[in-house]
């Protein structure tokens, strides 16, 4: 089968930092799908995994954590799906990726594609729909039906993947939304996806939330960078409130303000349950068909972007120069081999 991999980590400029490649058509056994992917979406979590270290794969390793295709064969213990059913999925990062004709990947971590949208649309949703419902609901605790109706949340990042779920999410939920956005473009989108209040990321974001009648929020996502917001998030936090952030810190973060405040800070990771096995794996199965619904339903929007074809390494490099210049608004999909 056809795929696009790497043997080694190198910038992207390099003509080897992603490869064509041949592979043998795996196998699914247990719980697996075999799913012939249509169409992949790129995230910022493929060019980080790709990023330069020292370190040779001893066989291709193929990236890719979000997919859209139709599953060819199940393996013995399969009970969600059957060979037909179109499917989305973000997969696990300790197995082969979705750059690939064929994949194998846990049914209890796949979702029935959204019937409303076609490959490339759905593609682009699963690891940010992952990644913004767990964050949401799971970390921060809010409840998806309006039991936390009113209440304030503050988006880091709110046109990227994540952040333009986050947005949208949280209105469904009722919720105030404020959000950052580093461009007029971006700041556009965030409106359309219904935040209530957009500010200028290059602006200091304290002062423009006094400014605009919001000196504290109860919640705070930030998609973006933990860093550079942390002073800046103690700040705006209300007493007792939470924090969920999704991007690595570089250095310490320092916790007086949130001890004085006994606020919550929480990370979300979305690999976390398929890479531990944890009992709930199937929560992400049940997600996915929570937000299929959502869009069928119109209550949501997808968050495609560009579509580019096919999936080859030249394109899926292009793809990764793209996201690490950080001018990328919504999500990016390749469609077709």
């Amino acid at each position: 089968m056809k795929a696009v991999a790497l043997t080694r980590y190198l910038p992207i400029d390099h003509p080897e930092a992603l490869l064509d490649v041949e592979l043998p058509r795996p196998l699914p056994q247990g719980h697996d799908l075999l799913v012939r992917v249509e169409a992949v979406s790129v995230n910022p979590v493929d060019t980080k995994v790709r990023s330069p270290k020292d370190k040779v794969e001893p066989r291709p390793r193929v990236l890719g954590w979000d997919a859209a295709g139709v599953v060819e064969a199940v393996g013995p213990d399969v009970t969600l799906f059957q060979p037909g059913d179109a499917v989305y999925y973000a997969g696990d990062i300790t197995r082969q990726g979705s750059n690939s004709e064929y994949q194998l990947v846990d049914e209890r971590i796949v979702g029935h594609k959204p019937a409303s949208l076609d490959f490339a649309a759905a593609a682009a949703l699963p690891l940010t729909a992952i990644t913004a419902y767990e964050g949401l609901f799971a970390r921060l605790g809010l409840d998806p039906d309006g039991a936390d109706a009113g209440k304030s949340l503050l988006v880091i990042g709110g046109a990227g993947g994540v952040g333009s779920l986050v947005i949208q999410f949280a209105k469904l939920a009722g919720l105030t939304v404020i959000a950052t956005a580093g461009r007029p473009h971006s700041a556009d989108w965030c409106r359309q996806l219904g935040a209530d209040l957009v500010l200028d990321r290059h602006q200091p974001l304290a002062a423009a939330m006094t400014l605009h009648g919001h000196p504290h929020v109860d919640y705070i996502f930030n998609a973006a960078d933990t860093d550079g917001y942390w002073e800046t998030m103690g700040e705006l936090i209300r007493p007792q409130g939470r924090i969920v952030t999704i991007v690595e810190n570089r250095g310490p973060l320092v916790q007086d303000q949130l001890k004085l405040k006994s606020a919550t800070h929480v990370w979300e990771f979305m690999f976390t349950r398929p890479m531990y096995r944890t009992p709930d794996q199937i929560e992400q199965h049940r997600l996915l068909e929570t937000v299929a619904g959502w869009v069928d339903s119109g209550r949501i929007r997808g968050t495609l972007s560009e579509t580019w074809s096919p999936i080859n390494a030249e394109n899926l490099r292009q793809a990764h120069r793209l996201l690490e210049s950080g001018s990328m608004v919504g999500k990016l999909v390749l469609q077709g081999w």
